[in-house]
């Protein structure tokens, strides 16, 4: 069988042990050189241009559950599981004051030992809470684009808390709790809710200049797992009627380099990853997402009509 191997950033080490190990059950193996940055990321285009019969996903729990018209093949998603030191859960009480019952989440990578967590925090005294996300696999689950498994059931808890490595996830957790982070491999907790806020700041920025725009560039993806182009023509078309100038661009990687020959717009309008919205400086436009765009046209409504 012919098959294509797709690794995120921080796995594609361990790509041609993979490789070598089929070849030797008598595959023929290409490897994903592109970046991947999620379960929705998954490298089709590239399995089509070789002829692939499979595509092999890993580091991710699945994501898509139907490919897009034309580019259905097998797609197996390997998750990669690391283990956290429970030991180490001890160190977390200090830093969360008087919070008696908690919000637990965590990555693909560490929900496997969701149960050993929860006991290990009740063990402490603690109260423990998880949900489920909307497009997560698994209870307890969050996502860069999907922390609704923290947000979900927060009203009954004093605060939420995110075990696992970095801030991408647990910046995506959007609620008025004490948000901690805990680095189950260094002992360290941190709360995010003044981080998070500066981020939630940044939107309402760019929704301000999104106001004074008068031409957008609406930002699609192939992405399968992002690809939504009616969202991309809804918006089109309720910017035009509004006398707004708006044109969608479409790429498989909507990078600042990508952009950069369209200095033309005012404002980038995103349907692709809603956390692209926040590499606004990067872009040097304001980015605003597709699911704020409501807003916006009720604002724009509201300027026209005084």
């Amino acid at each position: 069988m012919r098959i294509l191997l797709q690794f995120p950033e921080g796995l594609k080490k361990n790509a041609l042990s993979e490789a070598k190990k089929l070849e030797g059950g008598g595959h023929e193996v290409y490897l994903s050189a592109s970046p991947c940055y999620g379960a929705c990321d998954l490298a089709l285009e590239e399995a089509k241009a070789v002829g692939a019969e499979k595509l092999i996903h890993y580091g991710h729990s699945r994501y898509i559950k139907e490919l897009p018209a034309g580019m259905e093949m097998e797609v197996e998603y390997r998750e990669h599981k690391v283990d956290v030191p429970i030991e180490n859960l001890s160190k977390l009480l200090p830093a969360i004051g008087d919070a008696k019952t908690i919000v637990l989440c965590t990555t693909v990578q560490h929900v496997h030992q969701l149960e050993e967590m929860k006991k290990a925090f009740k063990a402490q005294g603690l109260k423990v809470l998880t949900g489920k996300g909307c497009f997560t696999t698994y209870e307890g689950q969050v996502l860069g684009c999907d922390a609704s498994a923290a947000t979900s059931v927060a009203k009954g808890a004093d605060a939420i808390l995110y075990v696992g490595t970095g801030k991408f996830h647990p910046t995506a957790i959007d609620s008025e709790k004490p948000i901690y982070s805990f680095n189950p491999f260094t002992g360290e907790t941190k709360q995010m809710n003044e981080e998070i806020e500066k981020l939630k700041k940044r939107k309402r920025g760019a929704l301000l200049k999104a106001l004074e725009s008068n031409s957008f560039g609406i930002l699609l993806s192939t992405k399968p797992g992002q690809l939504c182009p009616s969202a991309a023509k809804w918006a089109q078309e309720e910017l035009r009627k509004r006398g707004k100038e708006a044109h969608i661009l479409i790429a498989n990687e909507l990078s600042p380099s990508a952009l950069e020959n369209f200095r033309s717009f005012d404002c980038y309008l995103n349907t692709a990853c809603p956390r692209l919205a926040e590499d606004t400086e990067l872009f040097e436009k304001p980015i605003l997402n597709a699911v704020d765009l409501k807003l916006l046209l009720e604002q724009l409504d509201r300027a026209q009509k005084r």
